[in-house]
């Protein structure tokens, strides 16, 4: 059966990781969930992650971050989905927290954050918020 969503489903996981206690959680690897984590990474929302080859297929596994045993990560939340695309110009993109927060969003240079989106004066897909 194939998945509608990959991205929602990479959310979810480490949702449902972080909400068990899990330390890492896996799943098969694309080149969009890897930009995405390492945009978590570089964040300091995921502790790290890596890509190995499982029966010919490549996995990701995410090691989850925790502090003072509550998860980094308080908010994470799918925009854009298949059904309905959502795409913001620079000047338009939200700030989630002030700007405390983190909105991922996949531009034409590369999946990145919205301050890097800004400061590169790209728009593009809103794919999700991190808080």
């Amino acid at each position: 059966m194939s998945m509608s969503d990959p991205v929602a489903d990479l959310l979810t996981r480490i949702r449902n990781g972080q909400t068990a206690g899990k330390t890492q959680v896996s799943l098969d690897s694309s080149k969009i969930k890897t930009a995405i984590v390492r945009v978590l990474k570089d964040e300091g929302y995921v502790a790290d992650f890596r890509i190995a080859a499982e029966d010919g297929k490549p996995r990701l596994t995410i090691d989850l971050k925790y502090f003072e045993g509550r998860p980094v990560i308080d908010r994470l939340e799918r925009v854009s989905r298949p059904g309905l695309r959502v795409y913001r110009g620079q000047d338009e993109l939200p700030k989630i927290l002030g700007g405390m927060g983190t909105v991922i969003v996949s531009t034409p240079r590369g999946v990145m954050t919205d301050r890097q989106a800004r400061a590169i004066g790209q728009g593009g897909e809103v794919l999700c918020i991190v808080a």
